[in-house]
């Protein structure tokens, strides 16, 4: 029986997205975000972020690579996978990223008539 391995994640893009082809023509698009979370102290109310690596692949790395900018929101549906590799004195790392399977655009809020075009073409795609 296959264990399950899926999680729903919301932030900003950090930075613009990074898209290439695999060797073999595959799509893919990397790009990061930052989710932040407050919760309650007895000392007041604190704020973390954690910024997590997101890869999609395909027809949905072509669509993120296309609407996506550093700060836009996102909500990122996917799984979670962990690359291991060793380093160039030959020790083991890790490194924990999120494989999309769907992604959610926020929507933009600039008034720039170009930026509306862009937010119907998504919901046409959707």
């Amino acid at each position: 029986m296959d264990n399950l391995n899926s999680i729903l994640i919301e932030g900003n893009l950090t930075h613009d997205p990074e898209f290439s082809y695999t060797p073999k023509g595959t799509a893919v698009c990397k790009f990061s975000i930052a989710s932040h979370r407050t919760y309650k102290e007895s000392t007041g109310r604190k704020e973390e972020t954690s910024y997590i690596n997101i890869t999609s692949w395909g027809k949905l790395a072509e669509t993120c690579a296309e609407y996506l900018k550093q700060g836009r929101g996102v909500r990122v549906v996917g799984r979670i996978k962990q690359e291991r590799w060793n380093d160039s004195e030959g020790k083991l790392r890790s490194n924990i990223i999120i494989i999309a399977e769907h992604v959610e655009f926020k929507p933009s809020f600039k008034q720039k008539e170009e930026e509306t075009i862009v937010e119907r073409k998504i919901e046409e795609k959707g």
